[in-house]
């Protein structure tokens, strides 16, 4: 079975990129265009990962990700914080909520694939 990965961005350009290329990888993939709707996705759906921008209408990305990571239904799910916000104080703070993982776009292609593989597996 195809291993299921969540995205949740805002911007469709980039939704439809990476969906394109975690298709390309082999992984099944849900999509979310505001916070609210990845955090009832993730709640729903209970996918193998997330890939989580920051900057969100509704919930902002450390909001879902602290609410999903401090619940013990969903704290197994990793979580990999993309976002265009590559400060230090960004990655610090994505740390202190659980995220598993932080890529800054625009990303690398090979990064993302060892970032995805080393999480969830192929």
């Amino acid at each position: 079975m195809k291993k299921r990965i969540l995205v949740v961005d805002d911007e469709p350009d980039i939704l439809s990129i990476v969906e394109a290329r975690l298709i390309a990888l082999g992984y099944e993939v849900l999509t979310a265009r505001d916070g609210q709707e990845g955090l009832n996705t993730a709640r729903k759906e209970s996918p193998d990962m997330i890939l989580l921008d920051l900057m969100l209408p509704k919930l902002d990305g450390y909001k879902v990700c602290r609410m999903l990571k401090f619940d013990k239904t969903y704290d197994h799910i990793p979580i990999v914080i993309f976002s265009a916000k590559g400060s230090v104080a960004d990655k610090k703070m994505a740390e202190e909520v659980g995220a598993d993982a932080y890529l800054t776009k625009p990303f690398n292609q090979e990064t993302f694939k060892q970032t995805i593989q080393k999480l969830i597996g192929s």
